[in-house]
């Protein structure tokens, strides 16, 4: 994580990621982790996972790009850029997926991060890791995933 003056604050390791691994763009039931730049969007303290920080996903630039290789509809491409344009969380449910973000392991166990890249596409960390990150995160916090 980089601050403003871009220090870095923090590094983590043992995350997990997508079992399917990382991909340009996710697609629904695909678990991969899209590769690209967010931002939170919503944060659930009372997630299944603990803390949940959710991302803007599907993102305007993702959407053109599925549009135009046939993936995705256009009343989904014009919805997911409404969202944007209007400052408010995409469709969650179009063929691109959704509810991706970056979460804690809630109680499962913490060797499972160490194993395996378990998560449907989120980002996930453990309980201890996401509870050090809260505290630089906030709803329009920049994440990118590379």
């Amino acid at each position: 994580m980089l601050s403003p003056r871009h220090r870095v604050l923090a590094r983590f390791a043992d995350i997990a990621i997508g079992s399917g691994g990382v991909a340009e763009w996710h697609r629904r039931g695909d678990q991969t982790t899209p590769l690209g730049r967010f931002r939170v969007a919503w944060i659930d303290r009372h997630s299944r996972f603990g803390l949940f920080f959710g991302l803007d996903y599907p993102t305007p630039r993702i959407a053109r790009r599925a549009y135009l290789e046939g993936r995705l509809g256009l009343p989904a491409l014009h919805a997911i850029v409404h969202a944007f344009e209007h400052g408010r969380l995409p469709p969650q449910h179009t063929a691109l997926g959704g509810d991706l973000g970056i979460h804690g392991l809630g109680s499962d166990p913490v060797a499972v991060q160490r194993l395996v890249n378990w998560t449907d596409g989120c980002v996930a960390l453990t309980n201890r890791q996401v509870l050090r990150l809260a505290q630089w995160v906030h709803v329009g916090t920049l994440v990118l995933i590379r």
